[in-house]
């Protein structure tokens, strides 16, 4: 299979319906991404076909288990723009901010939007300063591999709004991971609300989606800054 067929497979598999302009969209993402890779370190996944099951198929498990039509998503620490990215480019309703402290890296995304006609909202920040503009303003916040989930939790729910989610992906050997954030989850007006499992299509890789609800506001002491976050998690 070509990445794209690979691409069209993998959502189909997950029970999502993709055009091929959809599909080529994608595949124009990933050659920025190459084409960016010289220049800078933006991923170590330099191969195609591996971009697309550990990149794009990775992230759009998410729409394959969240209703995010016409909703206001904020990908936390998004690095070369996964997941938001790619689910904006799976659902171009979704109303979509990039937040990261590389600037560089939202120089990139601001031109890759730029080049496919994808309205985002690309931010150079640390999320912990942020939010003091943007506190409970969306209705879900998305992160992958950033830190810890007792650390991404006081970094991420303070921008969800109330009855809206958090949605952490984590490896599959996590249990520990969510145990410790429990306290910290209770604290910032959270509930554990799902964890799912997936298998990635076309790979033997399982990861996990982290669901957690805001049922109240965060106090706002939190986000506290990053090294006492970092010192004594909640």
């Amino acid at each position: 299979m070509t990445p794209k067929e690979l691409l069209l497979y993998g959502a189909k598999e997950y029970g999502l319906e993709m055009t091929d302009l959809v599909a080529d969209r994608f595949i124009w993402y990933f050659g920025l991404i190459e084409e960016k890779n010289e220049v800078m370190n933006l991923t170590a996944i330099r191969d195609p076909h591996q971009a697309v099951r550990l990149h794009f198929l990775d992230a759009l498990a998410i729409s394959a288990n969240l209703n995010l039509s016409g909703r206001s998503v904020i990908d936390i620490g998004c690095g070369l723009g996964i997941p938001g990215m790619a689910l904006k480019l799976y659902d171009d309703t979704i109303s979509l901010t990039l937040l990261d402290s590389l600037g560089k890296r939202i120089d990139f995304l601001r031109e890759v939007c730029g080049l496919l006609g994808v309205t985002a909202e690309c931010v150079h920040a640390r999320a912990e300063e942020y939010v003091k503009e943007k506190r409970e303003s969306f209705d879900v916040a998305v992160s992958r591999a950033v830190a810890e989930l007792n650390i991404l939790c006081e970094l991420s729910l303070p921008y969800v709004k109330v009855g809206g989610i958090f949605c952490a992906m984590k490896a599959s050997g996590s249990d520990e991971e969510i145990e410790t954030a429990a306290g910290g989850i209770k604290t910032l007006g959270g509930t554990l609300l799902d964890v799912l499992s997936y298998e990635i299509p076309d790979t033997d890789v399982t990861h996990r989606l982290v669901i957690i609800e805001k049922i109240h506001s965060t106090d706002r002491r939190y986000p506290r800054q990053f090294a006492k976050i970092r010192r004594k998690p909640l």
